[in-house]
């Protein structure tokens, strides 16, 4: 029998949203994380409790069919979309090799070269209407993990310039975007337009 990854964090199902499982992570890595003198593998279960309750939020917020907060307004619901699901979501999408607050300023940087930013709750959140080469909404979670930071990612279609809805984009493509903007920026080879 898998565990309740929502019992495993000490969050009660029925009540428990995403933030509350960033909190609930945060609060348990400062318990577990081998760097501040815990257990690799207890860290590594609650990892695994936090991206399986994430997991199954994302699923019911987008199964439901109901806006939410976070949505931009350019995105596509699910009952029009054309292309298939209106979200697409890649846990644990990439890592950068620095602390979420570092993290987190690369990630405004190469935004600004892959659109604009509609939302920013440092160093934890970030999202994004991307313009080029794809026009997608994506919204970038940033969890910390041991030293360094995973990033996870969610895709939406926007409308076109034609007033229509774009196909939702194959998320490993916004994914293979992000890390090769974040590679350059990272290198110096792109620096924010002055």
């Amino acid at each position: 029998m898998t565990p309740d990854p929502f019992r495993q964090l000490g969050l009660d199902r029925s009540s428990a949203d995403a933030d509350a499982v960033r909190r609930a992570r945060r609060r348990l890595a400062r318990e577990n994380h081998p760097d501040l003198g815990g257990d690799a593998e207890a860290m590594r279960a609650v990892n695994a409790a936090a991206a399986a309750a994430l997991a199954e939020i994302d699923s019911a917020r987008f199964s439901s069919r109901a806006p939410t907060r976070s949505a931009p307004s350019s995105a596509v619901s699910p009952e029009h979309n054309t292309g298939g699901s209106a979200v697409r979501v890649d846990r644990c999408s990439f890592t950068i090799e620095v602390l979420p607050v570092d993290a987190h300023e690369v990630l405004c940087v190469a935004a600004v070269w892959l659109g604009e930013v509609v939302d920013d709750d440092p160093p934890y959140l970030l999202e994004v209407d991307m313009h080029d080469p794809l026009r997608v909404w994506c919204r970038l979670e940033l969890v910390p993990d041991a030293g360094a930071t995973t990033v996870s990612l969610a895709v939406s279609a926007t409308h076109g310039p034609d007033g229509y809805p774009a196909p939702v984009p194959d998320v490993d493509r916004v994914r293979d975007l992000w890390v090769d903007t974040v590679n350059r920026v990272a290198v110096g080879d792109l620096l924010p337009p002055s």
